[in-house]
C-alpha cells in the first residue's frame, strides 16, 4: 500500500513530532528537577537515541524490500538527520557540561579514553553526511558519488555500538551493548548477503561467455 501524497505528508510529520519527544522529555524532566544525575541522564539519553535513529535509518532498506513499501526512502534521510542531531547534543553535553567549551582539554580527554575517540570518530563522520543531505546537494555531488559518501553510515553505526560498548563494559552491562550489536550486524549482514546474490549471476554470465 502506498500512501496519497497528504497522507505522506501527514506521516512525515508524525515522524518529526514523535523523533522530538525524547528531547521534550530530557528538557521537561531537566526543569523540573526530577534527575538525581541530570548530567550522566542526557550524555546516556541522547547517545541512546542516536543509535536508535542509526538503526531505524539502516532498517529502511531493508523494510522496503521485503515489504514492497518504496515509500519509505523519504523518511530516511528526516531519520538520519536526527540521528544527527542527537549525536550532536550527546557531543555538545560533552564539550559543555564535561570541559566548559575548553576545546583543547577535550580533545586531550579523547585521545587518552579509547570510547571516547571511538565516539569522536564516529561524530565526525556523520558531520559531511548531514551536510549533503539536502536535493542541492545531492545535485551537486551527482547520484553516484553522494551514495558513495552516505555509505559512511555503515562504518558510523559499528563505531557508535563500539563506542556504547567500551562504555558500559566497564560497568559490566553489556545486555544493551549486545542486542546493539546483534541488530547493527543484521541489519548490515543483510546487505552484504544481497550485494553477493546480485554478483552471482553477473559472474555466471561472464564464465557462460
Amino acid at each position: 500500500m502506498t500512501p496519497t501524497p497528504k497522507q505522506l505528508a501527514a506521516i512525515k510529520v508524525a515522524v518529526f513530532v514523535l523523533a522530538l519527544v525524547p528531547l521534550a522529555r530530557l528538557v521537561w524532566l531537566t526543569l523540573a528537577g526530577a534527575l538525581v544525575e541530570p548530567l550522566q541522564f542526557i550524555t546516556r539519553s541522547t547517545g541512546d537515541w542516536t543509535l536508535y535513529f542509526l538503526c531505524i535509518a539502516l532498517a529502511v532498506t531493508p523494510l522496503r524490500r521485503l515489504a514492497k513499501w518504496n515509500w519509505l526512502l523519504k523518511l530516511r534521510r528526516m531519520v538520519g538527520l536526527f540521528a544527527f542531531f542527537y549525536a550532536l547534543l550527546h557531543f555538545l553535553t560533552f564539550l559543555w557540561f564535561d570541559h566548559f567549551f575548553d576545546v583543547a582539554g577535550m580533545l586531550k580527554d579523547v585521545a587518552k579514553r579509547p570510547f571516547i575517540l571511538v565516539g569522536f570518530i564516529a561524530f565526525v563522520l556523520l558531520i559531511p553526511l548531514a551536510v549533503t543531505s539536502t536535493n542541492a546537494m545531492v545535485r551537486r555531488l551527482g547520484g553516484k558519488r553522494w551514495q558513495w559518501l552516505h555509505r559512511l553510515v555503515y562504518v558510523v553505526a559499528p563505531l557508535g555500538v563500539l563506542h556504547f560498548w567500551w562504555m558500559k563494559a566497564a560497568k559490566h552491562d553489556l545486555a544493551q551493548p549486545m542486542l546493539f550489536v546483534a541488530i547493527v550486524a543484521l541489519l548490515l549482514g543483510i546487505r552484504v548477503w544481497w550485494a553477493r546474490k546480485k554478483q552471482t549471476p553477473a559472474r555466471a554470465g561472464v564464465v557462460q561467455q
